[in-house]
């Protein structure tokens, strides 16, 4: 009996042995690398937070190296079972939009000579895919250009070229999140209704919580009730607290949270808004105004004003920046909803016309589906080898 008991015990020591051996990977993270060094002296961060730590303080030195990135790449992340890395995940979100250049793009590369009428049709093709008149050209100039220099013959050929060509077409608006250096960190987000905000907002919290941020929402939007119980919702999924007022004006609303993540030490303040739409004018002017009352705590603030736009919009999307541009200076967008549209050449379109930073994309309906945008990542995820 006392035998059979020791093995049990040596087993159950040596399958723990095994565990300190093979500590969990860190996630990479998000925010960059200077931003960091604030969070280790904060006693508030939570313990999943800590205990990702500790487990990678016994990592080897090598590996522990590797894990400090802004974003994964398709080599370090492996695929594992029921989920997708980095790279794949943003192919499955531009699925929609891949497969319709593929069918065009296909029969077009497999044709015989390059000649005007192969140039006439990729600019069609761009052009369905959102792609933007302006950037359109410059791609196909730059094409023709390529072929006469390295005489090209082989419309195959122009494959690679053209991944290159949206690749640094699109790298004018590639940019990383935010550097925090102001407490509590006070973020802006703004859009139409209808856009993704409130959901983006969420999982933007999400983002910031594995970084081992303190978060507070303030839900603005006073003028949708559904959109403050949205919020408590996400609250709750993120165990966060969500500042709100069944009725009152957003900019009071507002005030009152960054006021209470004073109190509290809390890192960052996500503020929501009302959604609303270009030509709504009284609305527009209010969001000046809640920018006047976040400046009474700090005159640089927000410091970070981001536009969500939904990406089945099209070309509508660069009209939405110039208006709000002119209500609140916007620092970044978040473009969402890529899975369930064939438009995703519309970020070149942006990056080509006005070309605000891309903070982050949404590539599906998961709390984890909002990626950080990088052009080779996005064009991978548009065009297949």
């Amino acid at each position: 009996m006392f035998n059979f008991l020791k093995k049990l015990i040596g087993k159950g020591d040596a399958e723990d042995n095994s565990k300190k051996k093979n500590p969990a990977k860190p996630k990479p993270n998000l925010i960059k690398k200077q931003s960091v060094t604030s969070l280790e002296k904060k006693p508030s961060i939570k313990k999943s937070a800590s205990t990702l730590k500790n487990k990678t303080n016994t990592s080897k030195p090598k590996k522990e190296k590797q894990s400090i990135q802004t974003r994964p790449t398709s080599k370090e992340e492996k695929k594992k079972t029921g989920f997708f890395s980095f790279t794949e995940k943003i192919k499955q979100g531009l699925k929609k939009t891949r497969e319709k250049l593929d069918i065009d793009l296909t029969s077009l590369f497999s044709s015989k000579t390059i000649d005007e009428s192969f140039f006439e049709e990729l600019e069609m093709i761009l052009l369905s895919a959102d792609v933007g008149y302006s950037a359109t050209q410059q791609i196909i100039s730059n094409l023709r250009t390529q072929t006469k220099k390295e005489k090209l013959s082989e419309p195959n050929e122009l494959k690679n070229l053209l991944k290159k060509q949206l690749t640094e077409i699109l790298r004018r608006i590639e940019s990383p999140l935010i550097e925090i250096k102001q407490k509590p960190f006070i973020i802006l987000v703004v859009g139409v209704n209808g856009s993704g905000k409130t959901t983006s907002i969420g999982k933007l919290t999400k983002l910031l919580l594995d970084e081992g941020k303190t978060v507070l929402i303030a839900a603005g939007d006073t003028f949708r009730a559904a959109a403050t119980e949205q919020l408590n919702v996400w609250g709750d999924r993120n165990k966060v607290t969500v500042i709100s007022q069944q009725t009152g004006d957003p900019s009071a609303v507002i005030f009152d949270a960054i006021q209470s993540a004073k109190a509290k030490n809390i890192d960052i303040v996500i503020a929501d808004t009302a959604g609303r739409l270009p030509t709504q004018q009284h609305l527009i002017d209010e969001l000046a105004k809640i920018k006047r009352v976040i400046q009474k705590h700090d005159e640089n603030a927000p410091h970070e004003t981001l536009l969500v736009l939904d990406a089945n919009t099209g070309q509508n999307a660069l009209n939405q920046i110039k208006t709000f541009n002119q209500a609140v200076p916007l620092s970044g967008l978040i473009m969402t909803k890529l899975d369930g549209t064939a438009k995703g050449g519309i970020a070149a379109a942006i990056a080509q016309e006005n070309p605000l930073p891309l903070r982050f994309i949404g590539v599906g309906e998961q709390i984890d589906d909002l990626k950080i945008f990088t052009a080779e990542d996005y064009v991978e995820g548009l065009l297949d080898d």
